[in-house]
């Protein structure tokens, strides 16, 4: 039983797996820096508030409906995604497109099976004619 253990945690895509989840911890907390301490205080100097906790709190029957505390999250939802699409992702896609110019790599468009399963299909028609 231990030797199936230590056979499934030795599994590359285990570990590899686990080095993922290490690393986008990290990754989290850069992208969390980069929201916290640079994005919301521009937004701060914008607005004048690094947050929109007090925008549109209804009180109903003595409860508070924060409207606010929602905007809030949705912005840093859509302030994190943008931090990781121009941080991460476009500069990666441009590094990719480099090294696949240098090397001499081209995309090749992806058939769809079905086009492939009806060209298949006329050949074989046209074969029997």
């Amino acid at each position: 039983m231990l030797k199936g253990f230590r056979d499934f945690i030795m599994k590359g895509n285990v570990v590899d797996l686990a080095v993922a989840v290490v690393i986008g911890a990290a990754f989290g907390a850069v992208v969390n820096s980069l929201v916290a301490n640079i994005l919301m205080p521009l937004i701060a100097a914008l607005f004048g508030s690094p947050n929109f906790n007090s925008f549109a709190l209804v009180t109903l029957n003595g409860n508070d409906i924060k409207f606010g505390v929602f905007l809030t999250v949705v912005v840093n939802f859509i302030l994190v995604a943008a931090a990781i699409y121009f941080v991460v992702v476009v500069p990666m896609n441009h590094i990719i497109a480099r090294r696949n110019a240098r090397l001499g790599i081209t995309e090749e468009a992806a058939v769809d099976p079905q086009i492939v399963l009806l060209t298949e299909i006329r050949d074989s028609l046209r074969a029997r004619q």
